[in-house]
């Protein structure tokens, strides 16, 4: 399975730590020293999950390797849609005119991105597709409760595509090597540690420390996993892009795994919490970076416990 094109969208609202302080008393370097976040991308009055997943798609089009019409799968994942009938999927597929198609939506938190990839790789390895999409989208910002002490400054907004094939279209494109994804919602606080009960408070998060314990073993075992499972050493690794949910989480993953601050992916200074659509987005911006033969992992950890890593190979 190959990457062809990866692109991002980012709305052009930018909120500053020192926003909060007259919200929910949280200053700006409580902020920064707990979480490494300066700032985050707000989505607009007229912007939503859908409308910035569509604009995402649209940067990336002009670099298809392949005829639009020959797309023949798409998978949205988000956890904080706009619609949850006219899914996010079944909006990008409106927008690009590719009809009958299977256009299906999924969310499991923060994870969502890798999840998607997977299930483009069951319909490569059944038959059932060779060219696909992925778009993942958050809209954090439409279900925050900016007065939450504890959870109410993480959240930003963002949205990334990934166009698949089942085979290699151009020297260019990135080999998936493998995709390791697992639960483990009977550990700790799995399914306490984070909520988003629309009509009970907005995104919460109870148990923070439970949630940064199982982040940062999960995230380093993971990856450890799939890189020695498919021959290679960690200090292989060119690029690792974990989850943006947290700079303390990244930098204790990262000395786990011995890992420089040059080989790890951050945009969480910037952008804040984007759930699922975080690792991907820091994909798309370092894609310029890649070599051939580079190594990458993106490693996600995300709410319920859901976790898992993707190796690739540039």
């Amino acid at each position: 399975m190959y990457i062809n094109t990866l692109s991002h969208y980012l709305p052009s609202t930018v909120v500053p730590n020192s926003y909060f302080e007259p919200v929910n008393g949280i200053t700006d370097e409580w902020i920064e020293a707990r979480t490494g976040i300066k700032e985050r991308r707000k989505a607009g009055p007229d912007e939503n999950t859908n409308t910035m997943a569509v604009e995402a798609v649209r940067k990336a089009l002009p670099n298809l390797p392949f005829p639009l019409e020959e797309l023949d799968l798409i998978v949205g994942a988000t956890y904080s849609p706009y619609d949850t009938v006219s899914t996010l999927a079944h909006i990008v597929q409106a927008e690009l005119g590719v009809n009958n198609i299977p256009a299906v939506s999924i969310s499991s938190a923060c994870s969502s991105t890798l999840n998607a990839m997977e299930i483009v790789e069951g319909y490569f390895a059944m038959g059932k597709a060779k060219h696909a999409l992925v778009i993942v989208s958050e809209h954090n910002t439409a279900y925050a409760n900016e007065t939450d002490k504890v959870a109410g400054h993480l959240w930003g907004d963002g949205a990334a595509a990934i166009f698949v094939s089942k085979e290699r279209q151009t020297d260019r494109d990135l080999k998936v090597e493998e995709i390791i994804t697992g639960g483990a919602a009977c550990t700790g606080k799995g399914t306490e540690g984070v909520q988003l009960k629309p009509w009970d408070g907005g995104i919460i998060m109870p148990h923070g420390r439970d949630v940064f314990i199982n982040a940062c073993q999960y995230m380093s075992e993971t990856t450890r996993e799939i890189i020695e499972k498919n021959g290679y050493k960690v200090s292989d690794l060119n690029y690792f892009i974990p989850h943006q949910a947290n700079n303390r989480i990244s930098q204790n993953v990262a000395g786990q795994l011995e890992l420089t601050e040059e080989q790890v992916v951050s945009n969480i200074q910037y952008l804040g919490n984007t759930g699922c659509a975080g690792c991907a987005i820091g994909f798309s911006e370092t894609q310029d970076k890649f070599k051939p033969g580079d190594l990458i992992v993106l490693a996600v950890f995300g709410g319920g416990y859901s976790y898992g890593a993707m190796l690739v190979k540039a």
